[in-house]
């Protein structure tokens, strides 16, 4: 005990030369970036990052602005970080993803929680060879099959929605959840098709739910904490993905016709190992059941988070905005019936042209996923004056981009992607939804097709009030963005078709 005592006044001073070295480091770092003149020990702005991230992000975008800048600084748990917000420095940082530049991270700390298996942590031909093995999962051919089972998906929830708002009477319902579980079994169904079974369903939602939960908790990797239990459900969900690889693999080497998405991946990378056996070229890059498993929950986190908030926010909007509203019913109403009993044909869906505007303009005014972290693994000049340390956590914002440029960019207005305005041709460098440069989303037509989708047939088929209260709409990260809400609306049937259409198989 006196040996204690005696250490005692030492380790304080040795916290406390910790502390003003970690002060001294940041403010050598930040220089004159707008940003805290002084950092909490060890967590920086942490705390208030997770308890409003609205609040902070926010606060960022306005020193970068009120600066002048572009750009602000911050520290979060021991990592110096830059918010980005003018549209030119981003699209540096984006043309700059490689080892010795920028690391993509998607997640402040995804390499640890995602894996080394993420098709982001790729860089260079390894991430190309990738890439060009993906494309053939999103051809027209591709896509047109997935469209039936988005459908199928799509009707059978808004069922269930109906019937629980019935349930509900003058209570409305929030949406925000109701469209999580409609997106992930979309995504089980699309992706993983037959392969998951209704109890691997099960325990599927489950560890992706842990996962949610984990990305939006202190990132502490100790037993008890949810980043932790979120870092064993990866590796879970990865596994039962690689299961239904193997399965897959075995039915198309059968000859059997593709019906989701691992399937035209198999089917492909099959062709190309005979056609190099038959050639006598060199075969293509192996990858274990396990890995492909791994880069299928890429594009499901990808598919998940992201389409609710877009469908979260399309509702609000065209609840807001009831002209917009009226066109896409009366244009969908031109090339599709409910009482046909068939789902929208998939060659149909292009010639809904004011409703794809409307699904982009959701996605501009509103982008999932605000920001994309990088870190930088060397000094990058940012600016002439300013030079990124190595080290960084970088914040492009698509969000601050999407109010750059654009004609009136306040404003919910999808005539701005009309062919006569073009203006996603005009300011196309402003539209970062999907990211830009090599790990642009290699999956953006599928998202965009899923919106138009669930836009046509929940407005078809579904009459929809919105539950407006003072702050409904403020933005809030769960972790990407939705209406403050979780979008409480009120819902009664349109037609009388859903029941038969929901039976699309």
């Amino acid at each position: 005990m006196k040996t204690m005592v005696g250490l005692a006044p030492y380790l304080v001073c040795f916290v406390a030369l910790l502390v003003l070295v970690e002060q001294i480091s940041y403010l050598r770092k930040k220089g004159p970036l707008p940003g805290p003149r002084l950092i909490v020990p060890f967590i920086g702005s942490a705390f208030a990052m997770i308890m409003n991230p609205t609040r902070f992000w926010a606060r960022q975008a306005q020193l970068a602005e009120s600066s002048g800048f572009g750009f602000s600084a911050d520290y979060l748990i021991g990592r110096f970080i830059v918010f980005v917000r003018s549209t030119e420095l981003s699209h540096k940082i984006f043309a700059n993803v490689r080892p010795d530049a920028f690391h993509l991270v998607g997640h402040p700390f995804g390499k640890k929680l995602f894996g080394d298996h993420n098709l982001i942590y790729m860089f260079d031909q390894e991430h190309k060879d990738l890439r060009r093995r993906i494309a053939p999962n999103f051809t027209a051919r591709a896509l047109s099959t997935y469209t039936t089972l988005q459908q199928r998906v799509i009707l059978a929830h808004l069922g269930k929605w109906l019937d629980k708002s019935n349930t509900s009477g003058a209570i409305p319902i929030s949406l925000r959840l109701l469209c999580r579980d409609m997106n992930l079994e979309t995504s089980q169904t699309v992706f993983a098709g037959p392969y998951l079974s209704p109890k691997a369903r099960e325990s599927f939602n489950k560890d992706y739910n842990l996962f949610n939960v984990g990305l939006m908790a202190v990132p502490f990797d100790l037993p008890g904490f949810a980043f932790r239990r979120a870092r064993f459900a990866v590796s879970r969900l990865v596994k039962t993905l690689g299961g239904c690889v193997a399965e897959s693999k075995a039915r198309m080497s059968a000859g059997e016709e593709p019906n989701c998405l691992v399937d035209f991946w198999m089917q492909e990378s099959l062709r190309e190992i005979a056609e190099s056996a038959a050639t006598g070229s060199p075969p293509p890059p192996e990858y274990s059941d396990e890995e492909i498993g791994g880069h299928l929950f890429d594009f499901l986190f990808a598919a998940q988070d992201a389409s609710t908030s877009s469908l979260c926010w399309a509702v609000a909007l065209l609840d807001a905005n009831p002209e917009v509203l009226r066109r896409v019913r009366e244009e969908v109403a031109t090339i599709w019936s409910p009482e046909s009993g068939q789902p929208i044909p998939p060659e149909k869906i292009r010639d809904m042209r004011y409703t794809e505007a409307v699904a982009r303009e959701v996605v501009r005014f509103r982008p999932p996923a605000t920001m994309v972290p990088h870190i930088a693994g060397e000094p990058f000049q940012l600016t002439e004056w300013y030079t990124i340390p190595k080290g960084t956590i970088v914040f492009p914002s698509v969000y601050e981009s999407s109010f750059q440029g654009f004609t009136e960019p306040d404003r919910f207005d999808p005539d701005r992607f009309s062919e006569q305005r073009q203006e996603d041709r005009l300011f196309k460098r402003n539209f970062l939804a999907f990211g830009s440069g090599a790990h642009q989303c290699v999956g953006q037509r599928y998202a965009i097709n899923h919106l138009i989708l669930f836009i046509a047939l929940f407005v078809s088929l579904i009459d929809f009030k919105r539950h407006l209260t003072d702050g409904c709409d403020e933005i809030t990260y769960v972790p990407t963005i939705v209406p403050k809400d979780d979008c409480q609306v009120y819902l009664s049937p349109r037609s009388t078709c859903l029941s038969s259409l929901s039976q699309i198989s």
